[in-house]
């Protein structure tokens, strides 16, 4: 139903993640400068993932956060989380009424996880291959996603992906979704293209708008 992966990279975090169902981005990553990333997935209540990082933000440890989240959620028996700090590993947690095959996987710096997936191996797919992978922070992780889908992903075909990244600015300097498509991961990527050389320049746009460049289009700057 869902795979993801969140990372962290010096003081940059970032997540992508696909499903078979509409959208998934809108309800499963949730990021926040200067704090964390985290995931809330499977049958999914997005509020998880808001409470993550809320607790994230007041005491900073990630082990602690999950821990409280789920001792204290409803229905959590339902629920596939993960979620990241800003150090130290990744943490994972998957209730006992999880869809299908589900599996995570940890590391130093990042997280992932997977429900109604091919096979248990797809989350160490994801982790090995964003840390082979090389480029800017989105090129590895949308790398990092196109291997789940070709080890395997989910049992059936998924139909929307997304990925965001967080750095030293309050809003995702990277937000790019595909809510619905035959080839959702192929169609991100090309997002990405399109994307990533005018990344930096939008965030100058925001912080001062005197030196940021121009796009030539009726009205622009």
């Amino acid at each position: 139903m869902t795979f993801s992966l969140a990372v962290r990279d010096g003081d940059r975090f970032g997540m992508v993640a696909s499903s078979s169902s509409p959208a998934v981005f809108a309800r499963v990553g949730h990021l926040r400068s200067g704090v964390g990333a985290a995931a809330s997935q499977n049958v999914t209540d997005p509020t998880l993932g808001t409470q993550l990082l809320a607790r994230l933000a007041g005491h900073g440890a990630a082990q602690r956060a999950l821990a409280e989240v789920t001792e204290a959620a409803d229905h959590i028996e339902y629920r596939q989380l993960t979620v990241l700090g800003r150090s130290g590993p990744g943490f994972a947690y998957s209730g006992s009424r999880v869809l299908g095959r589900h599996a995570s996987a940890v590391a130093d710096g990042a997280v992932a996880a997977g429900n109604m997936l091919s096979g248990e191996h797809i989350p160490d797919v994801l982790l090995d291959t964003y840390a082979q992978a090389t480029g800017e922070l989105e090129e590895r992780l949308i790398t990092a996603l196109k291997a789940a889908v070709a080890a395997g992903g989910e049992e059936g075909p998924v139909y929307s992906a997304g990925l965001a990244v967080v750095a030293d600015v309050d809003w995702r300097v990277t937000d790019l979704r595909v809510d619905w498509a035959d080839d959702p991961v192929d169609r991100l990527a090309e997002l990405l293209d399109i994307w990533l050389p005018q990344r930096d320049d939008y965030v100058r746009r925001g912080l001062d708008p005197t030196s940021a460049p121009s796009y030539g289009v009726p009205g622009d700057l």
